[in-house]
């Protein structure tokens, strides 16, 4: 089938409401989120069901036509963006929203890929459950992406990231045919794990249009606390001492460099500082209970008087009110905002938690060295070792010319990651930055492995191409 009757085909199986060919109403589906990628497309479809996604993606596969599968288009990576060739139709996902069903007594729930996050931890918490992933982009992001690319968030600490939520996928694979593994079993002990391949896939095996996933117990009782550290080594000491002192009840525990505090309080408004001195580092750490009444007020009070004592904390404040401990998650959230005004050079890495004080430390002092003047700004979940270690450029440096040293600051800093034994990649996945780079740290074997696993499901290579990795 020639791509031209291949695209009318197309309009033919979704619809006039099911696909957009107008310049201006394709653009956000061309560009990623922050501006660093754009593409082209012959058209962006917009199907209903996963018997439209099949018919697609079958027509797809007979004319040789590439798809990029794309949900919110929030990702930070690229692996959203439709090659520059426009030869290509991007499959967007948003009218696929409905919540097929939601089982509060096997604690799941059956979503399909086009659920705004937001929108499915409401419906969980309507059910007096908890859907726990969580991250900055909810409001707009979708289940769909969010499993394609194995997204973390402020909550994997305690319920794990998305490939730990997820208990069965509904699957289109490349030539159009549907794998339904929408099973909700905790036990499944029947061979390969298939749903693996597609959690963290990016869309190049398949394109997943639902999937079954675990709710928890809604939490009774939250505390928040807002703490003053001098030494970054302190805050992984504490780490070990609070998932111990607080019966693993431990939700989120995020590290806040006194420079990133800085940087929201000039640029975004009402960023408060709870504290009455400044200090190197802080902790915004959370501790959550399903029982009301289950006493993890005193196991917090009683956490930091004993790191007060020890000196690990010099000062710190725990939330009095729901409104007070959303404050001060703002200013986590600020953080993230305040680079925006600024040249950022972005690194998302893992390292094991016992290494994360080293890790930092280390990049810090080598980019220092490099850029003297150079901002670095580490933050994030530091608790599950991933640390957002950005670089903001020198005051005064032109910001086009600092940008044009991004691969230069990644090669530094992925250095020390790789001396770690750690990951380039935390949870933002690969998509078309980190494509290549991944060679340089990934054992040829791994590689090796990852192109026999895209040959066989995607022999044509029409998924998501030039994503990932290369066949």
């Amino acid at each position: 089938m020639e791509s031209e009757a291949a695209i009318e085909h197309i309009k033919a199986v979704v619809g006039s409401r099911g696909w957009i060919a107008d310049a201006r109403e394709t653009e956000p589906y061309l560009v990623e989120a922050r501006g660093l990628y754009r593409g082209a497309t012959r058209l962006v479809v917009r199907p209903a069901s996963t018997a439209e996604v099949a018919a697609v993606v079958q027509i797809c596969a007979e004319a040789k036509l590439p798809i990029v599968p794309q949900g919110g288009n929030t990702g930070l990576v690229g692996g959203g963006v439709p090659p520059e060739d426009g030869h290509n139709i991007v499959l967007a996902l948003g009218r696929m929203n409905r919540i097929r069903a939601l089982d509060p007594v096997n604690f799941t729930m059956t979503v399909e890929a086009g659920c705004i996050l937001a929108d499915l931890q409401q419906a969980a918490a309507e059910a007096d459950r908890l859907f726990p992933l969580s991250l900055g982009a909810e409001g707009s992001c979708q289940i769909g992406g969010n499993l394609s690319t194995n997204a973390g968030g402020i909550a994997v600490l305690r319920y794990g990231n998305t490939r730990e939520l997820t208990l069965g996928l509904e699957v289109v694979l490349a030539d159009g045919r549907v794998w339904d593994g929408l099973r909700g079993l905790r036990k499944d002990n029947t061979g390969y794990d298939l749903k693996q391949l597609f959690v963290g896939g990016e869309g190049t095996l398949g394109i997943i249009t639902a999937a079954i996933v675990k709710l928890f117990p809604k939490p009774r009782a939250v505390e928040t606390a807002f703490l003053g550290l001098g030494r970054i080594e302190d805050a992984m000491s504490l780490f070990a001492q609070a998932r111990t002192a607080t019966a693993d009840q431990l939700t989120a525990f995020e590290l806040i460099p006194r420079a990133g505090l800085d940087l929201a309080r000039r640029h975004i408004p009402g960023t408060v500082d709870p504290l009455d001195a400044p200090h190197p580092w802080y902790l915004l750490l959370e501790m959550s209970s399903s029982e009301a009444e289950s006493g993890i007020r005193g196991l917090l009070e009683r956490l930091l008087g004993a790191a007060l004592e020890e000196g690990l904390v010099a000062d710190g404040v725990i939330a009095e009110s729901g409104a007070q401990a959303k404050e001060l998650w703002r200013i986590r959230e600020a953080i993230v905002e305040a680079q925006l005004y600024s040249g950022s050079i972005k690194h998302d890495v893992a390292v094991p938690v016992s290494r994360v004080a080293e890790f930092i430390t280390r990049a810090s002092e080598a980019v220092c060295e490099r850029l003297p003047g150079i901002r670095p700004i580490a933050f994030g979940h530091v608790g599950d070792g991933n640390i957002h270690f950005n670089l903001t450029q020198p005051e005064g440096m032109d910001k086009a010319a600092y940008l044009a040293r991004w691969q230069e600051f990644n090669d530094i800093v992925h250095g020390v990651v790789r001396e770690l034994h750690g990951s380039i990649s935390a949870e933002h996945g690969v998509g078309m930055m980190k494509r290549d780079e991944i060679t340089h740290y990934k054992a040829p074997i791994e590689i090796e492995l990852m192109r026999r696993i895209k040959n066989a499901l995607d022999p044509a290579n029409i998924m998501n191409p030039g994503k990932v990795v290369n066949p």
